[in-house]
């Protein structure tokens, strides 16, 4: 695999990192929620944590803050309680080679270069963080649904059909994946289905392969999947059709595959404001008052990554919903782990959400 690396950065007096390397790098003091913002605005997709006298002393990637957001910090959290101390490096010396051994050996993705001082000298990317290798996984796109809560507009429209910023949402979701390096996609379709097959059809002018699933019964937010025409070989991603969203698919995949999870669900934190007092009690006593608090709850997201091996728990045919089928696999032992978006992410369920979309997107 080719690498890429910055220029050559010129230290100055007062031992900052040159120009090239500013923009991605932060003090340990500031919050998640900013080293979000280093990592993407930078192509290195890393964030490199520098103390006062210009020395780096640990390294935060999107997958290190979707840690510590599942361990119970927050994304006002300081930097330095999820950045990585022991992070692997090279010295100025090091050639390309070694490092491409380096990140095989070590699965990384960037491998920073430090000078004799510690400080930051260059960083090596693999190709594949800026231009995605093609990717074997097929995308299931759920987009059978009636949208009643959407009528009037989806009377003679499906509503993964509905236009945002001059194009179906249906599309922006595939160009979304097939940016993300997938050509291989089942689209599940039942009312107005032939809005759907008439404007994508096989997926030519995308470059890409589709097949479609044809409900002849509503069967569910993941029924669906039992009707696929071969046993997959490789994992499934599952996305409902009316969610838009900049979520990473490549960092979900390497999440599923790092937790060793037999189905992955994106969930998104949603909050909750209770308009009273509410009081905790233990029996006849007042243990805890709390002034109109706010509750905090992961949600479904409407997107999955499941193993192969899940569909065998679906019966063909069966009506069946996503919760249920995740219940299964619990039941067998087996894992599901959650993965928290922080990015874009927007349920297209009500008409003021379509037109809230229409303005943000």
């Amino acid at each position: 695999m080719a690498l890429t690396a910055f220029d050559q950065p010129i230290m100055n007096d007062s031992t900052v990192p040159a120009k090239s390397f500013l923009e991605i790098s932060m003090p340990p003091h500031l919050s998640l929620a900013q080293a979000l913002a280093v990592i993407e605005r930078g192509s290195a997709q890393i964030a490199l944590v520098i103390d006062e006298r210009g020395k780096l002393i640990g390294t935060v990637t999107d997958g290190d803050v979707r840690r510590g957001l599942l361990r119970g910090e927050t994304l006002e959290s300081r930097v330095e309680r999820v950045m990585k101390r022991s992070f692997k490096w090279l010295p100025v010396t090091a050639s390309e080679s070694e490092a491409l051994s380096l990140m095989r050996r070590e699965l990384l993705h960037q491998v920073p270069v430090l000078d004799g001082e510690g400080r930051v000298a260059d960083l090596f990317l693999l190709e594949e963080l800026l231009r995605p290798p093609p990717q074997p996984s097929t995308v299931v796109l759920m987009a059978g649904g009636e949208g009643k809560r959407l009528r009037p507009y989806t009377d003679d429209c499906p509503k993964p059909m509905l236009p945002i910023g001059g194009k179906p949402m249906l599309e922006i979701i595939l160009e979304r994946c097939i940016d993300a390096g997938f050509r291989h996609f089942v689209i599940s379709v039942n009312y107005l289905k032939h809005r759907v097959m008439e404007y994508f059809g096989r997926g030519a002018r995308w470059n890409i392969d589709i097949h479609y699933v044809e409900e002849t019964q509503p069967l569910g937010t993941v029924g669906a999947l039992s009707l696929l025409p071969q046993q997959p070989e490789h994992p499934l991603l599952v996305i409902n059709g009316d969610i838009l969203t900049r979520v990473s698919f490549l960092d979900l995949m390497r999440f599923h595959e790092e937790h060793q999870a037999t189905a992955t669900v994106c969930v998104r934190e949603h909050f909750t404001e209770i308009p009273y007092g509410v009081v905790h009690i233990d029996g006849a006593d007042v243990t805890v008052m709390q002034e109109k608090p706010t509750l905090s709850h992961y949600v479904n997201a409407g997107i999955y990554l499941l193993n192969p091996d899940v569909l065998r728990l679906l019966p063909r045919g069966e009506y069946c919903d996503m919760p249920q089928l995740l219940d299964r696999v619990i039941k067998k032992g087996q894992r599901v782990s959650a993965f928290p978006i922080h990015e874009y992410w927007l349920d297209i369920g009500h008409p003021e959400t379509l037109e809230r979309a229409k303005g943000e997107w």
